[in-house]
């Protein structure tokens, strides 16, 4: 059942909190800031999900390295959603509001949502989810949409998104091995696309209402808007070098996923992650 008989390793996150975070990170632009920061804070409780959705079905699972792969998937997973709590504290330090958007989420998310949805159901979307996260990984490592970001944010993610290369496939042979009904991948994938897009627009909006009565300020923030359009190469540069999140995420996602005969492992992305690993100096 398992595709790919690499060993995975739950790895702490190379990353120093302690150097903090600017508050616009992404190339100092509030807007792409904001659409990485959203997708963050789905992070924790999503982690925990998947944790939950798959751990589930793990006493069914025989193959030895496929258990292997689900140790390790859980340990993987641990680490992301606490380095991500820790990402919020340094949110939380620059004065967002974000705690009342994650209460709400949690709240419709996990206390509602997940409680009604059969454990197939579950394991499903958590398949379906892994999919949408190992195509923004594989965007992370290879399109250079994070050159810009500072040292603490571009560690944080270019980690995470590694390791969820790493482990993409574990999840769905989970689901192939005990639920291969191709409708129930189906519905899983449709809720999943509906609630993350549903989930990560609402956080884009909550943060960027927060930005809104700053605008009439002066000074450094105030001359960068002065320049609107007409600034520098560099700073434009995280707007128009990523492909859209509708295009590069989504659409590529559907018209992926639909295939019958799709798995994880058809994207051959994982020499993006080990490249990255063996750069940092892990394993």
């Amino acid at each position: 059942m398992i595709t790919d008989p690499s060993p995975l390793t739950p790895r702490k996150p190379p990353v120093s909190f302690e150097q903090g975070l600017t508050r616009h990170w992404l190339g100092g632009q509030a807007l792409p800031t904001h659409v990485a920061n959203a997708i963050n804070l789905l992070f924790p409780a999503g982690e925990r999900f998947f944790i939950r959705s798959v751990a589930r079905y793990a006493d069914r699972v025989e193959d030895p390295a496929l258990r292997a792969q689900l140790r390790a998937f859980f340990g993987q997973e641990g680490h992301h959603a606490k380095a991500h709590e820790r990402f919020f504290d340094l949110l939380r330090g620059q004065g967002y509001e974000i705690d009342r958007f994650l209460r709400a989420y949690e709240r419709v998310a996990y206390d509602g949502i997940e409680r009604v949805c059969s454990p197939a159901l579950r394991l499903s979307v958590t398949a379906a989810l892994e999919h949408y996260t190992a195509i923004m990984a594989e965007d992370a490592l290879q399109a250079g949409t994070l050159d810009l970001a500072h040292p603490t944010a571009r560690a944080l993610l270019l980690w995470h998104a590694a390791e969820e290369i790493e482990h993409k496939t574990v999840a769905f042979d989970v689901l192939k091995l005990v639920h291969p009904s191709y409708a129930l991948r189906i519905v899983g994938f449709a809720l999943a696309t509906v609630t993350l897009s549903m989930f990560w627009l609402a956080a884009l909006l909550v943060l960027l209402a927060q930005e809104l009565p700053r605008r009439g300020e002066r000074g450094e923030r105030g001359e960068r808007g002065e320049r609107g359009e007409r600034g520098s190469l560099t700073e434009r540069l995280p707007l128009t070098r990523h492909r859209s999140i509708l295009k590069g995420v989504f659409l590529r996602g559907i018209r992926e996923y639909l295939r019958r005969d799709f798995h994880p492992s058809q994207n051959d992305n994982l020499h993006l992650a080990r490249a990255y690993l063996a750069g940092i100096g892990v394993s």
